[in-house]
């Protein structure tokens, strides 16, 4: 079977800057192999199916990489919060009067 997925520092579907995680978070989201291709002009509907075949396959391993990138942003994220709380407090206040 032609090889889909490359990983180097992260996943990526081959030959393309295209992340897995992309792929699997669609996936997750009860998203077609179609309407996956869609979102992803540059990608065909083979690549899509080998980085899903892929994921399958490899499912452990992924969503162990997925769960440590979502602990590793929000890290990041309550670093930077704490950083400068008032321009956050300002973003959330100015998400909630847009609501």
């Amino acid at each position: 079977m032609k090889g889909y997925v490359e990983k180097s520092s992260g996943y990526r579907v081959k030959d393309t800057r295209i992340s897995l995680d992309s792929i699997v978070y669609a996936f997750w989201r009860g998203e077609t192999p179609e309407s996956i291709a869609q979102s992803f002009p540059i990608l065909d509907l083979g690549q899509v199916y080998g980085s899903l075949a892929y994921y399958l396959a490899h499912k452990g391993e992924v969503d162990s990489y997925l769960k440590e990138a979502e602990e590793e942003y929000e890290a990041l994220r309550e670093r930077a919060q704490a950083q400068d709380p008032m321009f956050y407090q300002k973003l959330t206040d100015n998400r909630d009067e847009a609501v």
